[in-house]
Parts: structure tokens; sequence; C-alpha cells
């Protein structure tokens, strides 16, 4: 049961994430140049790695002393929700024409099968290298959760957020406020920070 929370936790923490985030995006546009199969491949593979360097990352940071840890991870979250509220307050929903240049200036040409795959995979890589997510997975990891579950759920998380992105991305831009998933995403964080805090207090 506890591996079961520990994935669906993470799982939570990171779809109201990356749903108003640049991966959205990014996926979204690769697909309207790609095959939709060999763009989701590399996106996968993509997010495989991501997870599993916070997932290391995390194990090494819950080697230290635990309370500290604790208090950062929780500090992790809170940043995050932070983060979250304030682009939601200054409007910053994703402009589908600027997003959508960005990154279909980063493709230089028609990329069939494989090389669609591997131009996703690094586009996708660099995109995610550091975000919001990458940290909160390490941040459950270091304070305590299971390593193996989370990176699942976390995985799991940002395989649905691209599968939206290449089947439904266009509507869900046109159509879901992305300020308000942002306000969710940030109370998941902020969720998450008093949880750790109290877990840490009462070790």
């Amino acid at each position: 049961m506890e591996l079961l929370t520990a994935a669906l936790v993470a799982f939570v923490a990171i779809v109201p994430v990356e749903l108003p985030d640049k991966t959205f995006v990014a996926t979204l546009v690769l697909s309207t140049r790609y095959r939709p199969l060999p763009v989701y491949l590399g996106v996968l593979a993509a997010f495989g790695v991501q997870c599993l360097i916070a997932v290391l990352a995390g194990t090494l940071v819950s080697q230290l002393p635990r309370q500290p840890v604790a208090f950062v991870a929780a500090a992790l979250f809170a940043i995050g929700a932070v983060v979250l509220v304030r682009g939601a307050r200054k409007g910053e929903e994703i402009s589908e024409e600027q997003a959508q240049d960005e990154y279909a200036g980063k493709i230089t040409d028609e990329r069939p099968g494989w090389r669609a795959a591997l131009t996703s995979f690094l586009i996708l890589f660099t995109a995610e290298w550091g975000d919001l997510s990458q940290l909160l997975t390490a941040g459950l990891v270091a304070s305590g959760r299971p390593a193996v579950p989370v990176f699942f759920g976390s995985w799991a998380g940002l395989a649905l957020v691209s599968g939206l992105a290449i089947l439904l991305g266009r509507w869900l831009l046109k159509r879901v406020k992305l300020s308000l998933v942002r306000y969710v995403g940030a109370t998941v964080c902020l969720i998450l920070a008093i949880i750790t805090v109290i877990e840490a207090v009462t070790a």
C-alpha cells in the first residue's frame, strides 16, 4: 500500500505542474511536425532518463541526516508552490503562437522514424533539465518516499501530459484555463510541503 501511495503522490504532484508547462507545448509542436508515435517514444525516453536522474539524486540526498533533508525537501515543495502561484497571478498562460514558434525554431527539417524520436528526445531532455517536475521528484525521494514507485508515478504523470499534448493539445490550450491548473499544482506542492514538515518534526 505504501508503494502505491508513493506512486500516486508522485503522479498527482507532476500532472498539474507539467500541464501548463513547456513540456506540453514542446510535445504539441513536435507532434505537428513529425509522426506522433516516434515523437511519443522519444519524449517518453527523455522523461524516463530525467526521472531516473531525479530519483538517483533524491536517493543520494536521502542518505544525509533525515530531518534536515526533510526540511530542504519541504522548502523545494514550497518554492514550487510559489513559482506556480506567481505564474498564475502574472497571467503567464501559454501563448500558443509564441510557444509554438519557440520550439518550431528548434526543428530544422522533416525527419521520419528514429530521427524524429531522437529529435524529440533531445528537445524534451534539454527543456526538462532542472525543471520543477524534476526537483519535485527528487524532493519526494529525498523526503523518504520509496524511489521506485516515485519514479514510475512521475514518469506516468509526464507520459499522460505528453500524451494529452499529442492527442488533444490544441483543444486543451484553447479551452482549459491554465492559470487554474497552476493554482491546483501550487496547492498540491503546498500540501506536500506541510506533510513533509510534519513528518520531519514527528520523526
